[in-house]
């Protein structure tokens, strides 16, 4: 039995219009030898038709021509949009670099919203639960503050409106960084470089308010750059690998990860519950409607192979494993029967995570330079350099 590679139908009807015929049908009381005799024949064409079929199936895995992109998939725009009443400048985002990695801002003077958003970790920590000025150990995953400005409510819970609103609430909270706002504005006040760049930025001393502002500025200019994913939806076809291509299929396919990951940001922005944990109640401890209970915020999936570990609480700490409890089945209700909204994988191929990594991979943009801002000189500040993080 000799063996022909086919590449295309039209070179295989071509090939087996080469052939003798079939031979022409019997009577209905000669069936089964014309079956007989039909099947035979047809094994001369059993090496043509396989390798057709290997070579369409292996063709079809792969993505050919221009790949058809959901419309729901978009790039990330290159700058985060800025309300009305704070709109972005080089100052005040200057500004609000300075207060951000500024350990004053804490009650104890040693801890900054650096210390749990880290520049060498795309502005994440790295750890499943980090830890308060007080040694309080924190109950949720910190967040990357890249690419934060894009979203419409902040926290896992959506519990602030507003990046101005959110920037404040860590500064105030007792087991974060513990510093009542009143005395926050009169710590700033004591601080002659503050007091002058306040005034020249806002044109009045500072407040919670423009701390608030300044500190929103400088998040919205954390904005990733164009990752492989970014480069392909905007044409460059071979910015993504074979197999991420294949993940990206999946992704807006049949895995469905589109259907909550989607948008500039690959995520929704809405509430949603998942069934990997029900020790926190989630935006129900805020909105307390019941319908909320175990309901959090779908997270950007941009940089998420670098942010790891993953979920509210950092259950997992790698992207395999965050496959894996979707793959493995699920119930479809929370135990008070609730109904979750994670999507049930077990029917597909354990095959399919491999392409799901590739392209998750894709979406990381390349970290960005950074260097720690000069803070003013004043009370309780032995170095005009801020430190970046806790030891």
């Amino acid at each position: 039995m000799s063996c022909i590679v086919v590449e295309s139908r039209n070179e295989l009807e071509r090939l087996m219009d080469g052939l003798p015929p079939h031979p022409r049908p019997l009577s209905r009381k000669g069936r089964g030898e014309d079956l007989l005799s039909r099947s035979r024949q047809s094994l001369r064409y059993l090496p043509l038709l396989l390798l057709f079929a290997a070579t369409t199936n292996s063709s079809a895995a792969e993505p050919t021509g221009r790949f058809k992109i959901d419309p729901r998939l978009q790039p990330l725009p290159a700058a985060a949009p800025a309300p009305a009443d704070n709109p972005t400048t080089s100052e005040k985002v200057a500004l609000g670099k300075q207060l951000f990695f500024d350990p004053r801002l804490s009650g104890g003077n040693t801890m900054s919203c650096a210390s749990c958003h880290k520049p060498d970790r795309y502005f994440a920590d790295g750890i499943d639960w980090n830890k308060g000025e007080k040694g309080v150990t924190l109950v949720r995953n910190t967040q990357s503050c890249v690419n934060v400005g894009f979203y419409d409510s902040y926290f896992w819970d959506g519990r602030a409106a507003s990046l101005e609103e959110q920037a404040l609430i860590p500064i105030e909270t007792d087991v974060e960084m513990n510093q009542p706002l009143g005395e926050l504005e009169r710590e700033l006040n004591a601080i002659p470089g503050y007091v002058e760049q306040f005034q020249k930025v806002f044109g009045e001393k500072p407040s919670r308010a423009t701390v608030g502002k300044a500190l929103a500025a400088y998040q919205r200019s954390l904005v990733g750059g164009p990752s492989k994913y970014d480069r392909f939806l905007l044409g460059e076809e071979s910015a993504l690998s074979a197999s991420a291509k294949r993940g990206l299929a999946l992704f807006q396919g049949e895995a469905g990860c589109i259907k909550c990951h989607n948008g500039p940001l690959l995520s929704d922005g809405q509430f949603h519950r998942m069934g990997v944990s029900e020790e926190d109640l989630g935006r129900a401890k805020w909105t307390e409607r019941e319908e909320d209970r175990f309901m959090f915020r779908t997270p950007s999936l941009r940089n998420v192979a670098e942010t790891a570990p993953y979920m509210h609480h950092g259950l997992f700490n790698s992207l395999d494993r965050v496959l894996a409890f979707y793959y493995n089945g699920k119930p479809t209700e929370s135990t008070d029967g609730l109904r979750l909204e994670a999507p049930d994988l077990l029917h597909r191929p354990l095959e399919d995570t491999d392409d799901l990594l590739e392209f998750l991979k894709a979406l990381s943009s390349e970290p960005a330079e950074f260097t720690p801002p000069e803070l003013p000189p004043g009370s309780n500040n032995g170095s005009k350099t801020a430190a970046v993080g806790r030891p």
